[in-house]
């Protein structure tokens, strides 16, 4: 097995603004001229591609997009599983060492990141070395943006997470706790997509025009898409947002915004009762009126704390598989639109 780290490169600046739809669709049409594999299982590229095992949905996309014709790529997370906690089978870890390369982010499955120690063969690029991963505390993410929550309030909420919280919590949320969640801001995007080009180029020098011409797409819709968020969220009643889990600290940082998750970044997480007070005081201090839940994850508990409120519920999608509609940028796009509606932007 070869690790491979790309060169570090910055994202050009942002392109020029562009009508808010038209810059977020036009980042579907990168999918449509990579039609890969979607399984969950690696296995050899056809005739002249490379084969490339995505950890799972956004990598994939990425992937294919930068690839194009030229690389046959699986997903290792199937459709519709939770990615956090997916477990490999022995033939699934078996078959990533009959792949050229496996595109993924390490501290995000542990299941794959096992399985990897266990296999020889391919290149294995951890897309964590490029996209500059930084912490995001799991349940009050309040970055002091001039919320409207109140001095009082943030005493309160630090003083119960840090004295009643549970130490498993703690242990997850610690200093040394990386967000693995990069893909949802789409600055940190073209970094990863400018690490699996490079990747690509390497392991096929033939075609690394074609990879450089992909990105050039790739690093162009992204920008889009970040402009059509930075333009949509810039004028706001309010900027702190409640979702699941702590899935959205990059979205919040990228656009100076606050979220705060019921759960912390693993969904599984259950919260303890000084941590959901927490959260309902950060929902009744800021005006919240909408609790965002996920397809992937139950919303008990965010219904739960809807009911009590007053809030009611919408779906925020941390985008970890592949939408049931549309692709990446679609889901964006309709994530804008429930952030716009939750924050009641101009």
């Amino acid at each position: 097995m070869k690790l491979f780290s790309a060169p570090s490169r910055r994202p050009l600046a942002a392109a020029a603004a562009v009508a808010l739809a038209g810059s977020l669709t036009a980042c579907s049409a990168l999918s449509s001229d990579s039609e890969s594999s979607s399984s969950s299982s690696g296995g050899s590229g056809g005739s002249g591609t490379v084969s490339v095992a995505a950890s799972f949905y956004p990598i994939q996309y990425l992937t294919e997009a930068v690839g194009g014709e030229h690389v046959t790529v699986t997903s290792v997370t199937p459709t519709n599983a939770e990615p956090h906690d997916f477990e490999l089978s022995p033939k699934e870890v078996q078959d990533l060492s009959s792949v050229d390369l496996v595109t993924y982010v390490s501290g995000f499955q542990p299941s794959l990141d096992d399985a990897l120690t266990q296999v020889s063969g391919p290149t294995v690029l951890d897309l964590a070395d490029s996209v500059e991963l930084t912490h995001h505390d799991g349940v009050v993410d309040d970055h002091d943006h001039g919320e409207e929550a109140t001095d009082a309030h943030t005493d309160e909420a630090t003083d119960a997470h840090t004295d009643e919280a549970t130490d498993e919590h703690t242990d997850e949320h610690t200093d040394e706790t990386l967000d693995p969640h990069f893909w949802l801001d789409p600055q940190r995007m073209i970094l990863a997509a400018e690490a699996i080009e490079a990747a690509l180029a390497e392991a096929d020098p033939a075609h690394a025009a074609d990879f450089e011409a992909n990105l050039a797409a790739v690093r162009t819709a992204m920008e889009g898409i970040d402009q059509s968020y930075t333009q949509g969220l810039g004028q706001c009643e309010r900027t702190t947002f409640v979702t699941a889990h702590s899935a959205f600290g990059y979205l919040a940082e990228r656009y100076n915004l606050t979220q705060a998750s019921i759960s912390g970044l693993d969904p599984e997480h259950e919260p303890s009762p000084a941590e959901l007070a927490a959260v309902k005081q950060v929902v009744e201090s800021t005006g919240t009126t909408v609790i965002f839940t996920e397809e992937l994850v139950s919303p008990e508990t965010a219904q739960a704390l809807a009911s009590e409120t007053g809030a009611t519920t919408a779906v925020l999608n941390p985008i970890e598989s592949a939408p049931q509609d549309g692709d990446y940028a679609t889901a964006m796009e309709t994530n804008l639109g429930e952030l716009r509606t939750a924050l009641a932007c101009q």
